[in-house]
């Protein structure tokens, strides 16, 4: 727990952690080979790909999924999983959809974001008060989120009214779509939060050993519940962005994106057992998974077989997971 508190450390720790930078850097590496090959096969299988306009859509289809890898890597961090970030953005998209019609859009955005940081806060309860485990109570957050936006929407896409908001979906800063810049901007926020404050110093410790956390005075359950609150509220945040973008809500979308989310993140080196992880190797991990999807649409793969690489990506990076462990150690 040294590396909680301020203060000198030992050289055998300085030489750990430098070790342990080393292994970081080196999974970061590896992944940047990974994407460079992944885009090599894609550019040789379509002609299409390899196009500033096509990189364009890469960049804003990654966007949803780097905008909830945020709050999701930090739950994983803390030993969580959040299941239900799919169900949490589909549920405000239909919500802002719907209150588009009868308030401002600024209000209705503002209920949007609030729902989602509501269901965050009800998944850390559920975990962290009445003791069950986050992937049974994040399960179950899922399928009421998901069965409340079809009953709101009753099963119909929603269109969306408001003046303005179109903006998220459709502007752009120096010529580079504006959720992509959020995006970006989330990810060095939250980066430096992780790496330079109490606050995230705290999250990795808890990740580490929980027990161990709050017997140095560290209020993890506090800790938790605001780790899971960020995460629902980014998965609103996403939702935002994305009806903006195609300009209606559907409470079908985004069906299983919590795969290529946890996929995006474990590739990243985050660790399923807590404690480890970058926001960088998160961003990678985005890349990768937001690269693939497009390929799989460019290469005019059936949705079927989508589904069936997406799981195994996911199992591959849970594989990665594994063999990083044993090899690290830990």
């Amino acid at each position: 727990m040294n590396d909680i508190a301020p203060g000198p450390t030992s050289p055998l720790a300085d030489l750990d952690s430098r070790h342990r930078a080393q292994l970081i850097w080196r999974d970061e590496l590896g992944l940047a080979l990974v994407y460079i090959l992944l885009c090599a096969y894609m550019a040789f299988r379509s002609p299409y790909f390899l196009s500033a306009h096509n990189f364009k859509n890469i960049l804003v289809e990654a966007s949803t999924i780097g905008i909830l890898s945020v709050g999701t890597t930090m739950v994983i961090i803390t030993g969580g999983i959040d299941l239900s970030i799919g169900s949490v953005l589909a549920f405000s998209g239909v919500l802002v959809a719907r209150l588009s019609h009868q308030m401002p859009i600024p209000a209705a955005v503002t209920a949007a974001l609030a729902i989602g940081a509501v269901a965050g806060a009800f998944n850390g309860v559920m975990i962290t008060r009445v003791g069950i485990n986050p992937l049974i109570a994040t399960l179950g957050s899922l399928s009421i989120l998901r069965g409340l936006a079809f009953e709101y929407s009753g099963g119909l896409t929603q269109s969306v009214e408001g003046e303005g908001f179109a903006i998220l979906g459709h502007g752009a800063v120096l010529g580079v779509p504006l959720q992509v810049v959020v995006t970006l901007l989330l990810f060095l926020i939250t980066a430096w939060v992780m790496g330079w404050t109490v606050f995230g110093r705290s999250v990795y410790a808890i990740g580490g050993n929980a027990q161990a956390s709050r017997l140095a005075g560290i209020p993890v359950r506090r800790l938790q519940m605001i780790v899971y609150t960020l995460c629902g509220l980014g998965a609103a945040v996403g939702a935002m962005f994305q009806v903006s973008h195609l300009g209606v809500a559907d409470p079908k979308a985004t069906a299983e994106i919590e795969l290529s989310v946890i996929a995006a993140v474990i590739l990243g080196g985050t660790s399923l057992n807590g404690g480890k992880g970058t926001l960088w190797g998160t961003l990678l991990g985005v890349l990768i998974m937001g690269t693939l999807n497009n390929g799989l649409h460019l290469l005019d793969v059936g949705s079927f077989r989508q589904d069936v690489a997406r799981g195994a990506v996911l199992l591959l990076a849970v594989t990665i997971d594994q063999v990083r462990q044993r090899w690290q150690g830990t």
